[in-house]
């Protein structure tokens, strides 16, 4: 049956094609009310409404409005875009909710790094560290620490609780807009070397935290780390980029820190926060630190994930690309 407590997701003003609006789309489906945490009243809440959802606009950082889109909520979503006062948000959305006393899941996405970023590991002397995570960084970058915090914060707070462990999206800058240009020319320039990655389509991660929200009891108090269905190398991602673009696509390997001040440095100086996190991906990802590979996400679906190539042919960046 469905929910009739209205669902709370945040970051519903994400673009077409972004998780929180995504499950925006199928929740209402389902039937279930949607109050969508919107920061302006601008087209994209006009066009929450015009789907079925109630638009909520507010501030995640101003308790005041924090506590008010709870009103009546008993389930919760929270995603919230890279922001040096991520944990700030994360800890008043906790507050508000344990304030309520009545929720029944708080949904938190996370990151695929919490789930080998340990305590034990990230404690241990800087020189092993840096031997754990590939040999290009010793750290978390602020948002990793961030989402660190949150899930900690989260678990003191008592709440019902599910960390989504995501690995990196397909629909990552880092993957996509940064790497148009070179794929205008027929280059995939990646600064990952021979090492293999799989990583998740954003519209698998919606509808597993849609199956959660509509369904909470049996995933409270767990954590999720969750891969695409792929373990392949970026030789394999170019042919997938080839495929979706119908022309041919060689990959291109890069010095990471070249690879992060040509297009990192040069596409994110206004954005000092998001860029240490993208720069510290590379590293981690460009030293083969990006470990271990799951197969949660298909368990928990009940179907195969969706691949990297249906995930490009969806993404509006690439088949722009494609039209062009």
């Amino acid at each position: 049956m469905p929910e009739r407590n209205p669902i709370l997701i945040t970051g519903a003003a994400g673009e077409i094609g972004g998780v929180s609006r995504t499950m925006v789309d199928m929740l209402l489906e389902q039937g279930h009310p949607v109050r969508a945490f919107v920061r302006q009243d601008d087209e994209r809440a006009h066009s929450l409404r015009r789907a079925g959802a109630e638009v909520f606009v507010g501030d995640l950082l101003t308790i005041a409005d924090v506590t008010a889109a709870l009103k009546g909520v008993r389930r919760i979503y929270f995603s919230m875009s890279l922001s040096p006062y991520y944990t700030d948000a994360v800890s008043l959305m906790v507050a508000a909710a344990r304030d309520r006393g009545d929720i029944e899941v708080f949904v938190n996405i996370s990151e695929y790094e919490q789930s080998f970023m340990t305590f034990e590991k990230m404690t241990a002397p800087e020189e092993e560290r840096r031997a754990w995570l590939g040999g290009l960084i010793a750290d978390w970058s602020p948002q990793q620490r961030a989402h660190w915090v949150a899930e900690q914060v989260l678990d003191w707070s008592g709440l019902p609780t599910v960390n989504i462990r995501g690995a990196m999206f397909v629909e990552n800058p880092l993957m996509t807009w940064l790497a148009l240009e070179p794929l205008s020319r027929g280059e995939l320039r990646l600064p990952f070397g021979d090492h293999r990655l799989a990583p998740i389509a954003g519209y698998d991660v919606a509808e597993l935290c849609v199956k959660i929200l509509t369904d909470p009891a049996p995933h409270i108090a767990k954590s999720y780390a969750l891969n695409g269905p792929e373990l392949k190398d970026m030789h394999g991602f170019a042919e997938d980029y080839a495929a979706v673009l119908g022309r041919p696509v060689t990959y291109v390997p890069e010095d990471v820190e070249t690879w992060n001040e040509t297009y990192v440095d040069t596409a994110l100086a206004a954005l000092p926060h998001t860029a240490e996190h993208l720069k510290t991906l590379t590293r981690l990802m460009g030293g083969g630190g990006y470990r271990g590979t799951t197969d949660q996400l298909e368990t928990l679906l009940g179907r195969p994930p969706k691949t990297v190539r249906w995930a490009l042919e969806n993404h509006p960046r690439i088949r722009n690309l494609t039209a062009s």
